[in-house]
Order: C-alpha cells, then sequence, then structure tokens
C-alpha cells in the first residue's frame, strides 16, 4: 500500500495518540490568477496533545519547507505524502510551511479560469481525504477540531468558508480575511472558496435564531442563476428540520456555492456548501431536473446533523451520513416542497442504482469493511446511498415514524461534535422504538444483496409471495382493477410482514397484483403473468405515479434480468412513454430504452431497434406539447438516439437551422447534443463544430465541443483522443470525460476495438500515475465492450495483485459485460 492511501488500522492507532486541539491554516492565493504558478503556498499550525513522541502528518502537494515542533525547527522528513514529525512532548504546536499545487482533477483546491470574461475561481472539493492537498493535517474524521482560516486573495474576489469573516485588511491589490473559528468538525468538511462570484441572498428565522442564505456562482452564470428557487427549498429544508429534529441549525451562515468542472453533485461542508454547475440549467429544464435539485439541496442540508454535527468514526459507516441524507432528500422534498411526488423518483431511478450494486459480485453490506482510503473512495455507491435509504425507509416504517425521530433527536444530543459508529445509532432507536435492533440490523445493515419477491398461484387455488434471498419485510399488497373510467385504479391494500421464502396470502384475483405497493422494502418485483399482461396492454391506464413507478421498474429489473425479452420492453417504452406525464419517469424510461437495445438485444438485431426507437422518439417529439417538459425530454432523447442511427440527420440539421418544433428552445446544451449526434453518424464535421464553439464560446461549450470532435467516425480522429486521455495531463476532469464520451460515441466498435488490448496493457500505469479520480473515470469510461470475457478474464488471472480498489472497478466491469452476454443470449432465443 502507498503511504499516500491511509489504512483503517494506522489511523486508529493515531488517533489513540493524538488529541487535536485547533487548526491554523494561512493560504496565500494572490497567485492563483497567473496560470503558470502551479503553486501556492500554504502553512499550517496544529495545536494538540499526544502521549507518543512522534507521528505523522498528512500531506500531499509540492514541498514542504519547514516543519517546527514546539519552537524547534526539526530535519523535513517528507516522501510525498507524510511529514514525519518528531520530538513531541504532552502538549505540541506543530507548524509546517509548505506549497500546495492547484487542481485541475476537482480534489484539492480547483482552479478553473473563465473564458468569458478570464476570471479565475477557485473552490476545494475534499471528501473523502484531500484536504491533505491544501494543508498540512491529521487526515482521518475521527480528529476534529475547530479551524481557523486566514486567506489572501485578489482584493476583487469574494472569499468565503465554514464560518463568517471575523478579521479583515486590505494592501495594494489584495486582501486577507481571517475567518472566525469553526465548531469541532473534521478535516474533509472544511471549505475555502474564492473568486468574484455572482450573490444572492436572504435570511431564514426561527424563533431567536436567524441563518443568513446566501447563494453564488460564477459572474457569467448569473443570468441563469434562479435563486428565488434555490432560496425557497433553502427555507423550506431549514423549517422541516427545525420542526423534527429540535437541534437548531450550528454552523451560523448557510451559503450555498455552484461552482465549475465539479466531480460530485454536492458537498455538505458546514456553513458552506458547494454544488455543480450542473444545477446552474442554461436553458430549459424539465420538472425532474428542478425536482433532483431540489432532492439534492434537502441531501446536503441534512448532512449539517447527519455527517458534520455527528460524524462516522470512520468510513465503515459512511453509510451514518449518506443514507440519512438520501432518505431525507426525498422525504423532505415530498412534505415541505412542490415536489410533492418526490418518492416516485426515488423508487425508480435512485433504488435502480441500489439494484444495479447490489447485484455485482463486489456488493458490500450497508455497514461495509472499509479498510483504507482507496476501498472508502469507490463506496460513495448505490449500497451507501440508494440502499441505505431504502432502508431507513423500511426502519422507519418497522419503528413508526415518531420514534425513529425521536431517536435522531437522541442521537444528535448525546454525540454533537463527536464521531460514531452503527452501535451508538441502535442504541437510541432502540430506545425510542421499544424494539430490538439487532437482528433488524443484521438482517438489512450487515449483509448484502437484493431479495426478489413474486406472486405465485398455489395448488389450493390461493397464491404464495415468494421471495429469493430472504429477509424481513414489511411491504403492501395493492390489488387494482378498472373503474368506470377505465382507469386501473386500487381497489383493496394489504399491509404485512414477510420473513420466509414462501408466505400465503389469499387475495381474490385482480387484473393487477402490485407487491411493495407503496414501496416500503428495498426488494426486486416480478409482475405476475396477469398483471404482466394488464400492463403490456393499460400501463397508462394505471393513475397513480408512484404504482407506476414500481412497475416501470420491475419491468426494468425483469428485462436486466433476461426474463422479460428486451424486444417486449421496448415496445412498452415506445408505446407508453408518450403518456408519461411523470417527468422523473419519463426520463428514466427515456435513458433505459437505449440501454436495452445496446446491452441486452443481441448485435444483429440493434441496427432495427436503433432506427425504430429514434422514430418513436422523433414522433413523440413533435406531438408533445408545445414548449413543455414532455418536448424538452424527447429532443433530448432524439439527441442520444440519433448518435447510434443516422436516419434523421437531415431532419436534425433542419432543426439546428431553425426548423425546430414549435415552442422547442434550443438552448446550448441541446443544440450541442444535436450536433454531437450529427458528428458521431459522420453528418457534421469540424468546421460545422467550430461554427457552434462561435456561438457557445463559454466554458461548457468548449467541452462540449471537445466532445463532439471526439466523436467523429474516423480513425485518425479516435487516436487523437485515445492519445489525449492518457498523456494529455492538462484535460480537466470535465475534459477527460468529454474526450472519453466522444471516443465511445456512436458504439463504433470497428473503430475502437484496436484499442482493447491497450486498454488492459495500461490499466495498472495508469492506476498508479494518475490520482484516483482520474484513474476511476479512465478505467470505468474506456472498459471495451469486447463481446467476449476472454480479455478481462486474462487481465485478472495475471494482476492478482494489483490495489484491490482497481480490481474492484475490473471485475464490477467484468459482471456487467458478463450479464450483456447473458441477456443477449437469452433475447436470441
Amino acid at each position: 500500500m502507498s503511504s499516500a492511501n491511509l489504512s483503517r488500522t494506522e489511523t486508529a492507532a493515531r488517533a489513540r495518540a493524538v488529541d487535536v486541539h485547533s487548526y491554523h491554516v494561512e493560504l496565500d492565493l494572490r497567485g492563483a490568477v497567473d496560470s503558470r504558478r502551479r503553486g501556492f503556498p500554504t502553512v499550517t499550525t496544529i495545536e494538540f496533545t499526544a502521549s507518543t513522541t512522534e507521528t505523522w502528518i498528512d500531506f500531499l502537494g509540492d514541498s514542504v519547507e519547514t516543519v517546527t515542533v514546539n519552537g524547534n525547527r526539526i530535519p523535513v522528513v517528507y516522501d510525498g505524502s507524510r511529514i514525519a514529525v518528531s520530538g513531541l512532548g504532552e502538549i505540541n504546536v506543530v507548524t509546517v510551511a509548505a506549497t500546495g499545487r492547484y487542481s485541475r482533477s476537482g480534489e484539492g483546491l480547483h482552479r478553473f479560469v473563465d473564458p468569458v470574461d478570464d476570471e479565475t475561481y477557485l473552490y476545494t472539493q475534499y471528501e473523502p481525504a484531500d484536504a491533505r492537498r491544501v494543508f498540512a493535517c491529521f487526515e482521518q474524521p475521527d480528529l476534529k477540531a475547530p479551524f481557523t482560516f486566514t486567506v489572501t486573495a485578489p482584493e476583487h474576489w469574494r472569499i468565503l468558508s465554514n464560518q463568517a469573516i471575523e478579521q479583515h485588511r486590505r494592501a495594494e491589490g489584495h486582501r486577507t480575511v481571517t475567518f472566525a473559528p469553526t465548531l469541532p468538525i473534521s478535516t474533509y468538511i472544511t471549505a475555502i472558496v474564492a473568486g468574484p462570484y455572482h450573490r444572492a441572498e436572504s435570511t431564514w428565522t426561527r424563533h431567536d435564531l436567524t441563518v443568513p442564505l446566501q447563494v453564488f456562482c460564477r459572474a457569467s452564470l448569473a443570468e441563469h442563476l434562479d435563486a428565488d428557487e434555490i432560496l425557497t427549498i433553502t427555507a423550506q429544508g431549514m423549517d422541516f428540520y427545525a420542526d423534527h429534529f429540535d437541534y437548531p441549525y450550528p454552523f451560523g451562515k448557510y451559503d450555498q456555492v455552484f461552482v465549475p468542472e465539479y466531480n460530485l453533485g454536492a458537498m455538505e461542508n458546514p456553513g458552506c456548501v458547494t454544488f455543480t454547475e450542473a444545477y446552474v440549467f442554461r436553458g430549459a429544464a424539465t420538472a425532474a431536473q428542478h425536482q433532483a435539485r431540489a432532492n439534492t439541496i434537502l441531501h446536503e442540508m441534512a448532512h449539517m446533523w447527519f455527517g458534520d454535527l455527528v460524524t462516522m468514526k470512520w468510513w465503515d459507516d459512511l453509510w451514518l451520513k449518506e443514507s440519512f441524507a438520501d432518505y431525507m432528500g426525498s422525504l423532505v422534498s415530498a412534505e415541505a416542497t412542490e415536489f410533492t411526488d418526490a418518492w416516485v423518483a426515488f423508487a425508480n431511478r435512485r433504488k435502480a442504482w441500489a439494484y444495479l450494486q447490489d447485484q455485482l459480485p463486489t456488493t458490500h453490506p450497508i455497514v461495509a469493511d472499509i479498510v483504507d482510503l482507496e476501498a472508502a473512495k469507490l463506496n460513495f455507491d448505490g449500497i451507501t446511498y440508494a440502499k441505505g435509504a431504502s432502508v431507513l425507509k423500511q426502519l422507519v416504517a418497522y419503528v413508526g415514524r415518531d420514534a425513529f425521530f425521536e431517536g435522531a433527536r437522541r442521537y444528535f444530543r448525546a454525540h454533537a461534535y463527536g464521531n460514531t459508529t452503527l452501535a451508538d445509532l441502535l442504541t437510541e432507536l432502540s430506545a425510542t422504538s421499544g424494539r430490538d435492533l439487532t437482528e433488524w440490523a443484521h438482517a438489512w445493515l450487515q449483509t448484502s444483496g437484493v431479495s426478489t419477491v413474486s406472486l405465485e398461484p398455489a395448488t389450493d387455488g390461493g397464491y404464495d409471495i415468494v421471495q429469493t434471498d430472504p429477509r424481513p419485510h414489511r411491504l403492501a399488497v395493492g390489488l387494482y382493477d378498472v373503474d368506470a373510467a377505465g382507469d386501473l385504479v386500487r381497489t383493496r391494500r394489504i399491509e404485512l410482514d414477510i420473513t420466509d421464502a414462501r408466505t400465503r396470502l389469499d387475495l381474490p384475483a385482480a387484473p393487477l397484483t402490485l407487491l411493495n405497493d407503496d414501496d416500503l422494502t428495498y426488494a426486486k418485483v416480478r409482475l405476475d403473468e396477469r398483471s404482466l399482461a394488464t400492463v403490456d396492454a393499460s400501463l397508462d391506464r394505471v393513475r397513480d405515479p408512484l404504482a407506476r413507478g414500481l412497475i416501470w421498474s420491475a419491468l426494468w429489473n425483469a428485462t436486466r434480468d433476461g426474463e422479460l425479452a428486451a424486444s417486449r420492453y421496448l415496445s412498452m417504452a415506445q408505446r407508453f412513454s408518450r403518456t408519461e406525464t411523470n417527468a422523473a419517469l419519463l426520463t428514466a424510461v427515456l435513458s433505459n430504452a437505449p440501454t436495452a437495445i445496446e446491452h441486452y438485444l443481441p448485435p444483429p438485431a440493434r441496427p432495427a431497434a436503433r432506427a425504430a426507437w429514434l422514430e418513436a422518439v422523433w414522433d413523440a417529439l413533435h406531438a408533445a406539447a408545445p414548449s413543455s417538459g414532455a418536448q424538452l425530454a424527447f429532443a433530448r432523447a432524439v439527441a442520444a438516439a440519433a448518435a447510434m442511427d443516422e436516419h434523421r440527420a437531415t431532419d436534425i440539421r433542419a432543426v439546428l437551422d431553425g426548423a425546430a418544433p414549435d415552442g422547442l428552445a434550443l438552448d446550448p446544451d441541446l443544440r450541442w447534443s444535436l450536433w454531437t449526434a450529427l458528428a458521431a453518424t459522420g453528418y457534421a464535421d469540424e468546421s460545422d463544430l467550430d461554427d457552434e464553439l462561435s456561438r457557445d464560446d463559454t466554458a461548457t461549450g468548449r467541452t462540449a465541443h471537445l466532445r463532439a470532435l471526439a466523436a467523429r467516425p474516423r480513425a485518425e480522429v479516435k487516436a487523437h483522443a485515445w492519445a489525449s486521455i492518457f498523456a494529455d495531463h492538462t484535460l480537466t476532469n470535465d475534459q477527460l470525460d468529454a474526450t472519453i464520451a466522444g471516443f465511445r460515441a456512436g458504439s463504433r466498435r470497428e473503430l475502437t476495438s484496436p484499442y482493447d488490448a491497450d486498454y488492459f496493457a495500461v490499466l495498472r500505469e495508469t492506476w498508479t500515475e494518475r490520482s484516483i479520480e482520474i484513474a476511476r473515470r479512465i478505467v470505468l469510461g474506456l472498459f471495451p465492450d469486447t463481446g467476449s470475457l476472454d480479455a478481462v478474464d486474462g487481465w485478472l488471472a495475471t494482476n492478482t495483485d494489483a490495489p484491490a480498489a482497481l480490481r474492484r472497478l475490473v471485475i464490477e466491469q467484468r459482471d456487467h459485460l458478463a450479464r450483456d452476454l447473458r441477456v443477449q443470449r437469452v433475447n436470441q432465443t
């Protein structure tokens, strides 16, 4: 294991030996506006007690200039990630002066220059362990301390951190600010944001507590920032959490900053939450996009309590913050905002992520065994987020809502500003519910895998609920019949507990019987034959959107498992997407159908299916109501489908030239999607794409231009893209993603297959030489669809000593490929 990859064992030993009292971090960012300067001065002073005479401090940067221990300079012993510190006493003051490096990968202190106005923007992103890229620290979540940040930056910049500015002094051309000390927090949730950001502001008040609310984005995006909606949702979330948590918001102010080239959806830095700029909509946006943004805002706000106030001791218990925040994001959206159907998106899309992850050979319990930081990085996955949230929804049904929230309130009060494990949470929930949760925790938190539940006729005329991989479930069964208007509505609901592989249930026959109605539990659902026939004929007559979401989920899972013919799923997608009124469900269907074509149909069947799908979404685009969310969703689906089939290329160019359907706003992002489709099928050349760039010469436009250029179906284009991915280390994370996407565009295997052997040849070198964030994108993005498992099996067999995190990624990609091949064989019959 490299010295940069901290292990659970060694950090636990350090936590036993060290108790941190405070940090003072000084950053000089005046040189950030000079792109030739790759580094910045950083000085950290740490006060701590120790029961050892020596330890190490973490730092990933260009150099360490000096180390001072209790007033005495000691020799610098630095291996590139750890600074050896000796001569410690019981009480210590250690100062490290070093040079950090500006990031272009979204890890550490990211530097971005806006091509619109040439302004420089900085922001930090640390989770799980990249604070050490900005300042020397004890990089582990259980060594909490107050942080005081002093930052020097150009005079016209805004400078933000977790707390408000306490001191401010100006000098010629720059200013220095010192922020108030934070409350005790972990290193990974400290934050610095600096640059000429645009600001909108408001306040939230409850009793004697007033919280300043601010929203920021780049100046060139200010016209697109719908700050009023963001601030409204923020206030609604504050109201909900104040009512239910009974613990005042603890971090003073509440800033939300939308930042460029972000690696994540958002990050819960207390008092200074950062979000991807994808949530600043440059054009029209669907209701599903607005709902997703609201969910993320409320997810991050929940972290102020679950994660920031009370933090997991080590990354094994990452779920203690992420599962709770994921659950709360949907709950608060549904109960406190206009997005009352948030649970529909959760049931259909969020849980799809969990079901996918939980069926991989690398699946893990919600409470995972995380031995080191590389493993932690990969565990920000569908298990930790969506399965954990699903299980919490089941827990609420099991213990009762009142007991759940009272347990949370006790948890906050008992462990404020501390670190916890699973046992601490279960203690509080057991006390409030009166239930011993030991068996529940074992069944749901300490095991892996997903049950499949189905309804089978019994020999005596009744029905059995059958589940694979049996677990205790609290679930509902809904019976749906046709009403006078011809709609399928629920006529009866039965709620029960099941624990065994087979449970008898007395049910009358119904056209549609829906297991896990209301989505109480976490399980894949199979439709019985009669219900499937009803759905195939009349899915559009199911009026309840949550029921439709569960049905669409059941259909998709059956398709992925090879139990429903991919052609049958595509038929339903073509027929019923046009009448799907829920934006989240429509978005999901329009995403799943192309996946079914490219992954689950055998190759000979794909050309006809691609053409049929393109025609279906093209017709739906023209039939959709002008200026509607459905019209926009189908326009995006046309762009995706047209990258795989050329038959509408002339029509798409006409749309770009002004012949768009009435009401369709061709915003820059949609235009780039259509141009990329034309490029991928050989109907757009470099001059076309350059002309489009002249219309949208923004950061987003330049990245889209890069993707479209790499999408062109020419061997020399693919060769250049491949070389750039591996050799051009100046590519940002977004630019790397765009180049990879362009290389893969159109699924032109005749152009990409020559690189299959090269991919496996450079895997280990890539993992060693690039940061884990960049390496992960390359490993996943370029994994070849070889049509055979031989190459990947050969690599795994000869690289048993490869880093565990790298092997995990390759094993997961192998499993996806194996599933594809298996389901394709089923669909040949």
